[in-house]
């Protein structure tokens, strides 16, 4: 009878991997590039932050430039007091604070009388005959010092250029035979 007969079990197939491998897989690399992501988006955010920050500082310390000028016009008046004089020791010592305070936020004046002439940092607003200390180019005197903060701008300087004597000729000379051009002052 065939119930007594040993009958042939039936074929298994090959076991197959667990369904879990793939997936598990996959959100492995996609856990990997969200981790990136954010990371990413962390580091632009500090850098927005940052940038946000500087900016609002810089709008603050241009505002407090005319205070500051000033305030260096009131201490240039006290000069002619003696050196022990109350008032000038504490115009003095303000004058100290108001300049750690600057290089404490970042901010370097960019003018100086004697050094070249950048046009990318100061406004010419005027010439001067050039000198043997002052040469062709250089920066003969500042009208109102600019100001850089952080590698940035802050406020172009206004100075006054030395020039050396024109050619004469008649593209040099002015309406009036004038070769040297007329002189702008403060």
């Amino acid at each position: 009878m065939p119930d007594d007969a040993p009958s042939a079990a039936p074929a298994e197939a090959p076991p197959s991997p667990p369904p879990e491998a793939e997936p598990k897989e996959d959100w492995e690399t996609r856990f990997k590039y969200l981790l990136a992501d954010f990371e990413n988006f962390r580091r632009r955010a500090a850098k927005d932050r940052e940038a946000a920050t500087r900016q609002a500082r810089g709008a603050l310390l241009r505002e407090l430039l005319p205070l500051l000028e000033a305030f260096r016009g009131a201490a240039s008046s006290v000069g002619h007091l003696p050196p022990n004089d109350p008032l000038r020791r504490g115009v003095e010592l303000l004058d100290r604070e108001w300049t750690t305070f600057l290089r404490h936020e970042g901010v370097e004046p960019i003018a100086e009388v004697g050094r070249p002439f950048q046009a990318e940092e100061a406004e010419a607003v005027g010439e001067a005959p050039a000198r043997e200390e002052l040469p062709d180019g250089a920066v003969a005197e500042v009208v109102q010092q600019g100001y850089r903060f952080f590698g940035g701008l802050l406020r172009p300087a206004k100075v006054i250029v030395a020039r050396a004597g024109r050619a004469s000729g008649p593209a040099a000379a002015g309406p009036a035979g004038d070769s040297a051009g007329p002189e702008v002052a403060s």
